[in-house]
């Protein structure tokens, strides 16, 4: 995928850090980690719980992006509510990605629907956009909503590619691929660019080759996952490799 940025979400090294009140691992560290084994970007996902990536983070990273890698995105994924976007639009990243969220939910579980959704985005991506805040915004991989998306205003949209990872490997893996090319192809004919994220690994990731107009993956879940048994560095150089050779 000549081009493809990877933005390696680094949530589930705060989660660790979290869980002994500490600073270790450090987020910042990992970061510096992950970054000189290739990686494109970074993302950040705060939520409202800070379970994972705290309110306070969130300048931190972008802080630190900007004195020790200019030049290198920052990505911040969150919910359409102001409390997290006031933090958005305090540090002003290079893209937010905004996607819904149902109370209780483990992790993102779906994308935004049409029309009902239209209205609360709408302004809240103009406001991004007059803060100089590339948008994007969490869909299924389904080809009908796109032109509806491409209404809000949004420069791009993020694919929900849990169902697409969950089939690799079943016979239902060549409809789950086909699904996902469609819903690009739509996003694509009604003027989007694409990402794509969830549960993409060193494996699935490949199937993705040629996906019309992808320019980004955020990875976060797997790549800690394959860090835990080969390191930080060699997890993230295997996904750049599943991107093909021009990543």
């Amino acid at each position: 995928m000549p081009g493809v940025k990877l933005s390696v979400n680094v949530n589930k090294y705060a989660l660790l850090r979290n869980s002994r009140g500490a600073n270790a691992p450090d987020l910042l560290a990992a970061i510096d980690v992950v970054l000189a084994a290739g990686a494109h970007g970074i993302t950040i996902h705060p939520r409202r719980d800070q379970r994972h990536v705290r309110y306070d983070d969130i300048r931190a990273v972008a802080d630190h992006l900007a004195a020790r890698h200019p030049g290198v995105e920052l990505n911040v994924e969150c919910e359409n509510h102001p409390e997290v976007l006031a933090h958005v639009l305090d540090v002003r990243p290079a893209q937010c990605t905004l996607v819904p969220v149902r109370p209780g939910e483990v992790t993102s579980d779906h994308g935004y629907r049409f029309p009902e959704d239209a209205g609360a985005l709408v302004p809240t991506i103009d406001r991004l956009h007059a803060a100089g805040v590339r948008t994007s915004i969490f869909m299924e991989c389904t080809p009908e909503p796109m032109a509806a998306a491409a209404a809000t205003g949004t420069d791009r949209v993020e694919l929900y590619t849990g169902p697409y990872a969950w089939a690799w490997g079943r016979d239902t893996q060549a409809a789950a691929r086909a699904d996902a090319f469609a819903a690009a192809a739509a996003a694509v004919a009604a003027g989007l660019e694409v990402n794509a994220g969830h549960d993409l690994d060193r494996h699935n990731l490949i199937g993705l080759r040629g996906l019309p107009g992808l320019l980004e993956v955020s990875i976060g879940h797997a790549q800690i996952c394959r860090a835990l048994e080969v390191g930080t560095t060699r997890s993230v150089q295997e996904l750049l490799a599943a991107l093909g050779p021009a990543a």
